[in-house]
């Protein structure tokens, strides 16, 4: 699985991929490895304000339904909508292909602030 090395994390197992102002977000492999087949993903509304935590999309497997959170403020300006069509992307390429959305960062800084690769593998162990 090839994972970009200067990824940040949230605890609640979300990943961010910072390009200039704009930054991908997805779940990470732990998370999709937790929930199981993921069989629905509920795209956030482009144009939609999130502060950092709002659930902003919900990804649905055979044993759960989880909220997915915007890991920091912006403006949500895409969903990954190849997801309607096969949400098992998120199962079998969390890192790339299985991206979620992508959001217009109000403050860059809040993206460094978020847990490094080091961390996040402190948090699940």
């Amino acid at each position: 699985m090839n994972i970009p090395e200067n990824l940040r994390y949230t605890s609640d197992h979300e990943w961010i991929l910072l390009e200039g102002d704009i930054a991908t977000v997805g779940i990470t492999d732990h998370a999709q490895e937790e929930l199981t087949d993921v069989v629905f993903v509920e795209l956030p509304d482009e144009g939609r304000s999130c502060d950092a935590a709002d659930p902003v999309a919900v990804v649905e497997s055979v044993k759960a339904a989880s909220d997915i959170y915007c890991p920091i403020a912006g403006e949500i300006v895409s969903g990954n909508v190849d997801l309607e069509a096969d949400p098992s992307l998120v199962n079998t390429s969390p890192y790339e292909s299985g991206w979620i959305f992508k959001v217009k960062v109000n403050d860059v800084a809040d993206v460094e602030a978020l847990m490094d690769a080091a961390a996040y593998q402190d948090l699940i162990g």
